[in-house]
């Protein structure tokens, strides 16, 4: 199997991030497919998928996977074991609630900003700085609501560390390259990312 990404990005890190904690990323070839070099637009990757996102995963027919979640669900079901989408009805419901929070209350606003204000995008994309600024400031509410939701449990979902957590983390650490980063009032997010930033799986 290949999974296509880009080392860079924050949504191939999920993915990588989520097979090196199942075990599975030496398993596959890792094909790198430069966003800054244009590669994700080429007629040849555009047969794999039509919209040039990345990751995408080709398994050995032929066939293959685009988004992050669906990559990582179609691994679940063949290797449930550890559960990283949570092992029990309410887990699993949990890490559902708390992943679709850091991907649409986390994530979604990082994208924006760095999209609509960082250099890299400019000639690339129509940009909207003011809507960057409306997202930056939505992510500072974001993180100190998520600061005070730490400060009762170990990990997003609960005791135990889900796929929740590593979407938090590929976004939080991608916000950087926007100059987004934790501050001093966010202690519990603070103690939260030195933990998970200990796993080996982060730096996948």
């Amino acid at each position: 199997m290949r999974l296509y990404h880009d080392p860079r990005a924050p949504n191939p890190r999920r993915v990588r991030m989520y097979l090196a904690e199942k075990g599975l990323l030496d398993g596959l070839e890792l094909v790198e497919v430069s966003i800054a070099a244009n590669a994700h637009q080429t007629p040849e990757f555009l047969e794999t998928t039509p919209l040039g996102l990345i990751p995408v995963l080709q398994l050995d027919d032929g066939r293959t996977l685009r988004e992050s979640m669906a990559i990582c669900r179609y691994f679940e079901e063949l290797h449930p074991t550890p559960p990283m989408f949570g092992a029990t009805a309410w887990d699993r419901a949990q890490v559902e609630q708390w992943g679709r929070h850091a991907e649409l209350e986390v994530l979604f606003p990082v994208a924006q900003v760095f999209r609509n204000s960082h250099a890299f995008w400019l000639g690339r994309i129509k940009q909207a700085p003011e809507f960057a600024e409306i997202m930056r400031d939505l992510l500072a509410q974001r993180l100190r609501w998520l600061d005070h939701e730490l400060g009762t449990r170990r990990y997003l979902a609960g005791d135990t560390f889900s796929i929740a957590d590593q979407t938090l983390l590929a976004a939080i650490d991608f916000a950087k390259v926007s100059g987004i980063r934790l501050g001093d009032d966010t202690r519990n997010l603070k103690r939260w990312h030195a933990e998970v930033s200990e796993r080996p799986s982060s730096r996948a």
